[in-house]
C-alpha cells in the first residue's frame, strides 16, 4: 500500500460515507476502491461492510424514539430475524471460494443498481401488482437479511419495496424500522466477518473515520443539490461500476 492507496480510499470514503447520509449507495464507492487498492474481493466486501457500519449504527440511534413495528409484526420478531439472516449470509460468504465470488459479484452490483434506480417507481408498479400476507413478509425478511450479510447493496430499498406490499404499511414510518433491521443484518455479518479474520483492518479503520466525516459533512452539502441530481449520481456512478465488474469477471 502506497500513499496513493490509502488517499485514495480515505476519498472513497468521504465520498461513500457523503452518499449514505443522503441517498444512498455508500458501498459502489467503498467496495471497488477497496478492490483496486488490492483487496481480494471477499475480502473487501468484508471491509467495506465494517467501514460504512458506524453510520448505519449512528442513523439507528438517531431514530431510536420512532422504532415500532411493521404491520402489527413485533419488532423484537423482526430484529431477530434479521440477526438470522445476516448470520447466514455471512457465513455464506466466508464459505464462498474466491473465484466464485468474482463471478457472482458483478450480477449482485447489477440486483443493487437496478433496485436503485428504479426506487419509488419499482415500489409503486409492485404495489399496484402484488399484495403479500406477513407470513410471506417474515421469510422475505430473512431472505433479506442473508441478502445483507452476504453483500448488502441497495438492501435498504429492497426492504422498503417489499414493506411497501402490504395493505397495512404506513410508508413515512417505515424509515426507523428499515434503518435498525439493515443495522442488525450488518451487525451480525461486521462480527462474523471480524472472528473469521477477513477484515483487513488497517484500510477498514482508515476508511471506516472518512466514512463518518463524508456522512456529516455530505448531509450539510447535499441540503444545496437537489435530490434528483444526487440520485442520478449515484445511479451513474453503480453503473459504471456494475459494468467494471462484469468486464473484468466475463
Amino acid at each position: 500500500m502506497t500513499g496513493l492507496h490509502w488517499a485514495y480510499l480515505i476519498a472513497a470514503g468521504l465520498l461513500g460515507g457523503s452518499m449514505n447520509a443522503v441517498a444512498g449507495g455508500g458501498s459502489f464507492v467503498t467496495f471497488p476502491a477497496l478492490v483496486l487498492a488490492g483487496l481480494p474481493p471477499i475480502a473487501a466486501n468484508a471491509t467495506s461492510t465494517v467501514a460504512l457500519f458506524p453510520g448505519t449504527l449512528a442513523s439507528t440511534w438517531a431514530y431510536r424514539k420512532d422504532l415500532a413495528g411493521i404491520a402489527g409484526i413485533s419488532l423484537r420478531v423482526l430484529l431477530a430475524i434479521s440477526l438470522a439472516g445476516g448470520l447466514v449470509g455471512a457465513v455464506l460468504l466466508l464459505v464462498t471460494p474466491g473465484a466464485a465470488f468474482d463471478q457472482v459479484i458483478p450480477w449482485l452490483l447489477l440486483l443493487a443498481t437496478l433496485t436503485f434506480a428504479g426506487g419509488q417507481r419499482l415500489s409503486a408498479w409492485m404495489r399496484r401488482h402484488v399484495r403479500i400476507g406477513r407470513i410471506s413478509l417474515l421469510v422475505i425478511q430473512f431472505i433479506l437479511g442473508i441478502y445483507g450479510g452476504y453483500f448488502g447493496g441497495a438492501v435498504g430499498l429492497m426492504t422498503l419495496a417489499v414493506w411497501s406490499l402490504l395493505d397495512t404499511i404506513d410508508l413515512k414510518a417505515m424509515a426507523p424500522a428499515r434503518t435498525l433491521l439493515v443495522s442488525a443484518a450488518n451487525g451480525m455479518a461486521v462480527l462474523c466477518f471480524a472472528a473469521a479474520g477477513a477484515v483487513w483492518w488497517a484500510e477498514g479503520l482508515a476508511m471506516m473515520a472518512s466514512t463518518i466525516a463524508g456522512g456529516y459533512y455530505g448531509a450539510r452539502f447535499a441540503r444545496t443539490l437537489p435530490p434528483s441530481v444526487l440520485r442520478v449520481f449515484v445511479v451513474l456512478l453503480s453503473a459504471a461500476v456494475t459494468i467494471g465488474f462484469f468486464v473484468k469477471a466475463y
